[in-house]
């Protein structure tokens, strides 16, 4: 059965989807699969009936709905690619329901905090701190992804134009405009970059202290260590700067179309959540400030 092996290849090649979706996928569906074996026979096609019951496992389970729908939209895109290869006459997902989920709100970081953060804390002079210190700005002066963040090459950056290009998802590729603050320590990370490692070559813009390129546990790990110095919050992620940025744009005004360009998001429905946090912080200030708001 090499159904799941080129599903996997067509992701990799063809949509050239990013690792960590591929990896994601790759365990979807041995779960869906090691799931079927468990009640019937071993089923080479989905069938609605196993992803009724898988589902509804999950669900008993205590699995989050959120967590539930990711998968869904796994085995749906992976029923899809079996119709256009001919082993599906529909996709199976059609006849199943999704278990409902509670809209959440993007988290986001205290303007005020964060940039009185960055504007204070002191990160060091050496390669470590200054690299730190560029991770965290360009997290929140330019609201790429973390795995966009590990994927920066020296040629990313536009030092006279002052422009980084991004290559996000689907290998889709888009211009973010840099700073000058932004680009003077872009341009200072980069010198002491290049004394202390002059072999590494022009690949990989951000390095480890060893001279090779970051990867994503760290990035984690340094962004969830810098965040505790300056919130309570649970979550402490490299996505909550993302959704920080986004957030912060609005509340300032920005277009929402080009705000959604700056995250490279497909469509506006994707980035239209940060309304919702935009319309909290005004039913907040009018309620403050009203005479008749109570």
């Amino acid at each position: 059965m090499r159904y799941k092996e080129d599903f996997i290849e067509y992701l990799r090649f063809e949509k050239r989807s990013s690792p960590h979706t591929i990896l994601s996928y790759e365990n979807d569906l041995r779960q869906y699969y090691e799931f079927a074996a468990g009640i019937s026979k071993e089923e080479e096609l989905p069938e609605a009936r196993t992803l009724r019951m898988w589902i509804i496992t999950q669900m008993e389970s205590g699995i989050k709905p959120r967590t539930i729908h990711r998968k869904m939209s796994c085995m749906r895109s992976f029923c899809k690619f079996l119709m256009q290869q001919g082993y599906l006459k529909s996709n199976p997902l059609d006849r199943v329901l999704k278990p409902k989920v509670n809209k959440r709100l993007p988290e986001f970081l205290d303007e005020e905090k964060i940039n009185r953060f960055l504007n204070d804390h002191s990160f060091g002079d050496d390669f470590t701190g200054i690299r730190d210190h560029l991770i965290i700005e360009l997290l929140y002066q330019t609201g790429i992804r973390r795995a966009e963040l590990v994927s920066l090459k020296l040629g990313s950056y536009h030092q006279q134009k002052q422009q980084l290009l991004i290559h996000g998802k689907r290998n889709k590729e888009r211009l973010i405009p840099v700073s000058r603050v932004l680009a003077e320590l872009i341009d200072r990370y980069i010198m002491i970059r290049n004394e202390k490692f002059p072999d590494a070559g022009d690949n990989h813009l951000l390095l480890t202290e060893k001279g090779e390129p970051v990867y994503d546990k760290l990035i984690y790990r340094l962004v969830q260590g810098y965040l505790s110095l300056l919130t309570t919050r649970a979550k402490k992620s490299p996505h909550i700067i993302r959704h920080t940025f986004a957030t912060h744009l609005l509340n300032r005004g920005a277009d929402l179309n080009a705000i959604k360009e700056l995250l490279g998001h497909s469509n506006l429905s994707a980035t239209q959540v940060y309304t919702h946090n935009s319309f909290e912080n005004l039913k907040k200030s009018y309620k403050k400030a009203h005479p008749r708001a109570d």
